[in-house]
């Protein structure tokens, strides 16, 4: 019969660390610390499979699994010598979630089960403790109010918090137990209005109903949106965790506290971590107060935290990376109740990676493949001026949760985020936040919070989301009624509102008034220098920038860029000083009138190829000749009209107004029904080949004068969405006649190429003739992915969006590769171009070259290079490293 349930503790376990999959993350750390003998309470772990099927079975525990469930339960408590409900010897037991990925905050914790009415009036007489026992009771009933009974969380507080201002109590602690036996009542009577039942007092059924409800909560929103955004498959299923209880909050001799064997957020080798004395750990993380750092542990327990400290030592050392740990300490004793990977900044990635490294513990090889292409961005986020630093007010300070400058205007709930954000960078300010604030923060480029510590909720989402993060910043108040913050600076109030600007350095932890100056990161040293020669070193392919101007190629080779796969020429002609020149072209109605015009863009447009091969000096440069359809270099056709109205209502000269409508009559004439599958690409080189001719011109004429310098320079020619052999031999013979002209001008020669884009499925299907022509294919990918699907790509964002949703995408084709439909297009065109010419370069130049599965796809089938935007450059040469560390791994194993 097939095993859903694991027990563990007691020096023994079912299951072990390796068993993510089934155990999920916490019950493999938990079956793993068991085994190794560790005090780990006792506990079962449903395992990740139930839960797919509690949802196929109508949502519905099957009975044979129940049965295992009720068999682990009574060894538990055998153990314990307590039984669930019973009044006499009550068993208390922890209900948690625990996926395969670590997926912090987003579904549900259920503490205290099995408390009812008369096993809390036995928890006081057994513990000598009453207000222990009805502490428990309420942040029971609390829990299972909100998570269970679907209960706003605010409605609970709401009653707590008056509760405590009636008494006048500044902290939670300083209610008596007679006040948690009045907010008891007070619960249970909210209860009862919200359900229409009482509070459940029978302790298995409680438990049932809080198992239900850890599975149901794998599929709330905020736990689908975290999903999605860092790409964890929906068929996984959460794990349920039953444990033993032990207790944090029995009083001063009591604690709970999370931590890190590293900083998550800088990777500095330290013991890192909060507490806080009589408490429970939702109230760390949660961040309704503050917690101590956990050095302060050891002057209040100093043989406990002796203790801690050695036992993570030591999981680190097993699991050789960083972990993120969770223990509670009742009457002076140690539990261990969590040990997992811990996320980490990208920063925080590459450091922990190195050091790791330097220490002995991994292998560059290991290292490489530890750090996540995507964390890199994070190391590319910007800093704060020291100007700005000395110039603007500074407001407060937090803790650095996570790094980075942010800047942004001010909004305080996460619906206002994602409007805001839509027109503008927002910094998201709040109390604290809570799971439900998942798709605000995603938006806001920073993240404020008044309360909390390093371990709160903001800062470990924050942290791995890599968005910049101030956390605890005690000074501010804010009031999300008024939708105001206000800090006591020098004795004066300064109160900012929605819509003012602020920055934050995640860095530092400071807060600052007004809209700080940023600059990039110094990329050149340090850990990530050293950590990029590794990925280096298992790289086997190239990896390009797609740039139009010098600034940006020069950004690109500071990233390690080695040349540049993609140049758009027509951005060059959408500047200022070259729109009316390419407009009189377009405008010209004879070829000599149109040359006339080429001739004014050409020295332009060979300035502009100069600086590119200034800046790639010894690296390829691939210029794609004109590719969009003309009439996007002129006005739209209704705001002509419209002008040429209003010109004639004000009576303006009639000579102006004949020319706005001779412009408006060939924006009618250059009109399509379609335009990205109309007039353009190498069918505008076909029909004006004086285009062709110009741009090749500029980019030969560039290339010797730069030569001449003795700079190396190496241009290749890339005619766009070629479908047929013959369009491209009919473009390839007007740029290599215009090669031979200027060479033969100039007295000099350099080496070039001529090849194209496979952007339309007959290219792919007809590679090998292609070929024949082509001395190199570049995949132009946005545009292969329309029409492959058959979908306009500036038109299907209006239901792309509906498609993931319904699951019937699992990715936007147009930011992920579709490696299905798309992908065997592609590995067509490699072998059959190949087929024919053996040497052939083959590269992509669409959006997907700097996305991290696609860049893997593209190392299997065989390319010689990716090309992204130059600020992904380090993600796709990082992608690329380990899809060829993963490509090598499988070649071994099948070898083997």
């Amino acid at each position: 019969m097939t095993q859903y349930v694991y027990s563990f503790g007691g020096g023994a376990a079912d299951g072990d660390g390796k068993m993510k999959d089934v155990l999920g993350g916490k019950g493999a750390g938990l079956a793993e610390m068991s085994r190794a003998k560790l005090p780990v309470p006792p506990g079962f772990t449903v395992s990740t499979a139930v839960c797919n099927l509690y949802f196929q079975s109508g949502n519905q525990v099957p009975s044979q699994i129940q049965h295992q469930a009720g068999e682990a339960l009574a060894r538990l408590e055998e153990k314990m010598g307590q039984r669930l409900g019973d009044p006499q010897n009550p068993l208390l037991v922890s209900v948690r979630s625990g996926a395969k990925f670590s997926m912090p905050g987003m579904m549900d914790t259920i503490l205290n089960l099995g408390l009812n009415d008369q096993t809390t009036e036995t928890l006081a007489q057994k513990s000598g403790n009453p207000r222990f026992a009805y502490d428990c009771y309420r942040r029971f009933i609390q829990m299972f109010g909100n998570v269970v009974l679907d209960i706003g969380k605010n409605e609970f507080e709401h009653l707590f918090d008056s509760r405590k201002k009636k008494v006048k109590a500044k902290y939670d602690t300083d209610l008596t137990a007679d006040d948690l036996k009045a907010v008891i009542a007070d619960y249970k009577k909210l209860v009862r209005e919200k359900t229409g039942k009482p509070f459940p007092q029978d302790a298995r059924q409680q438990l049932a109903m809080a198992r239900d409800a850890v599975f149901c909560s794998w599929h709330n929103a905020r736990a689908i949106h975290y999903r999605k955004m860092n790409n964890i498959p929906d068929d996984l299923g959460t794990a349920v965790n039953v444990q033993a209880m032990v207790f944090g909050n029995l009083g001063d001799t009591s604690a709970t506290g999370v931590g890190f064997t590293r900083n998550p957020a800088t990777g500095l080798k330290e013991f890192y971590g909060e507490f806080l004395l009589n408490a429970q750990g939702e109230d760390v993380v949660a961040g309704i107060r503050t917690p101590k750092p956990i050095s302060e542990l050891k002057d209040v327990m100093p043989d406990v935290y002796q203790q801690l400290h050695t036992i993570t030592s030591n999981l680190e050392k097993h699991y050789r990376d960083v972990q993120d740990f969770e223990f509670t300490i009742q009457d002076h004793k140690l539990y261990m109740l969590q040990t997992r990977n811990g996320k980490r900044t990208g920063p925080a990635a590459v450091r922990i990676a190195v050091e790791m490294v330097e220490e002995g513990l991994i292998d560059k090889r290991e290292a490489v493949l530890r750090v996540d292409p995507m964390q890199l961005d994070q190391l590319l986020h910007p800093v704060m001026e020291d100007s700005s630093r000395n110039s603007l007010q500074l407001l407060a300070r937090g803790l650095n949760a996570s790094p980075g400058a942010a800047v942004g205007t001010v909004v305080f709930t996460a619906d206002e985020a994602v409007v805001k954000a839509k027109n503008g960078p927002v910094v998201l300010v709040r109390a604290e936040t809570v799971p439900d604030d998942i798709h605000g923060m995603e938006v806001a480029k920073g993240i404020l919070t008044s309360r909390g510590g390093m371990t709160s909720h903001a800062a470990v989402v924050a942290r791995g989301m890599g968005i910049p993060c101030v956390a605890g910043a005690g000074a501010v108040e804010v009031d999300e009624h008024r939708q105001e913050m206000r800090v006591q600076v020098n004795g004066k109030t300064t109160t900012l509102k929605e819509g003012d600007w602020l920055s934050l350095d995640g860095s530092t932890g400071e807060v600052f008034a007004g809209r700080a100056q940023t600059k990039d990161p110094d990329l050149s040293s340090g850990h990530l220098a050293k950590f990029m020669t590794w990925v280096d070193e298992f790289r086997t392919i190239g990896v390009r920038a797609n740039a139009d101007i010098p600034r940006d190629a020069k950004v690109a080779r500071n990233f390690g860029a080695e040349g540049i796969g993609l140049c758009r020429t027509e951005h060059m002609f959408f500047a200022e000083d070259r729109i009316p020149h390419m407009q009189a072209m377009i405008l010209a109605r004879t070829e000599k009138d149109r040359r006339k015009a080429l001739a004014k863009l050409l020295p332009m447009q060979r300035k502009d190829f100069a600086g590119l091969f200034e800046a790639m000096n010894g690296y390829p440069v691939v210029i794609r000749t004109l590719d969009p359809p003309l009439h996007e270099f002129l006005p739209k056709r209704e705001e002509l009209m419209v002008e040429i109205a209003v010109m004639k209502a004000t009576r303006r000269p009639r000579k102006k107004i004949a020319e706005r409508e001779e412009l408006l009559r060939r924006v009618e004439e250059l009109h399509e029904f379609n335009p990205m599958l109309g007039h353009r690409g190498c069918r505008l080189g076909i029909t004006y080949p004086e285009i062709t001719e110009m741009q090749a011109r500029a980019i030969f004429e560039a290339a010797v004068q730069v030569a001449k310098k003795g700079v190396k320079v190496i241009p290749e020619v890339m005619i766009p969405l070629v479908g047929n052999v013959t369009e491209l031999e009919n473009q390839k013979k007007i740029v290599v006649q215009a090669a031979d002209d200027v060479f033969k001008k100039a007295g000099q020669k350099v080496h070039y190429m001529v090849g194209t884009m496979i952007e339309v499925p007959r290219a792919a299907v007809t590679a090998d003739k292609i070929a024949e022509q082509a001395e190199f294919f570049s995949f132009g990918t946005n545009d292969l992915t329309q029409t492959t699907f058959g979908f306009s790509r500036d038109d299907s964002g209006k239901f792309l969006k509906e498609y993931q949703d319904r699951k019937i995408f699992k990715d936007d084709p147009f930011a992920v590769l579709d490696q299905e439909g798309v992908g065997p297009l592609m590995r067509m065109a490699v072998e059959k171009g190949r087929q024919t010419r053996a040497d052939l370069e083959v590269g992509i130049c669409g959006e997907h070259g700097g996305e991290p599965s696609s860049v893997g796809f593209c190392v299997r089938v065989g390319m010689n290079y990716v090309s992204c935007s130059p600020y992904r450059v380090p993600i796709a040469r990082l992608a690329a490293a380990q899809a060829a560390l993963s490509t090598s791994k499988e070649e071994a194993m099948r070898t083997a």
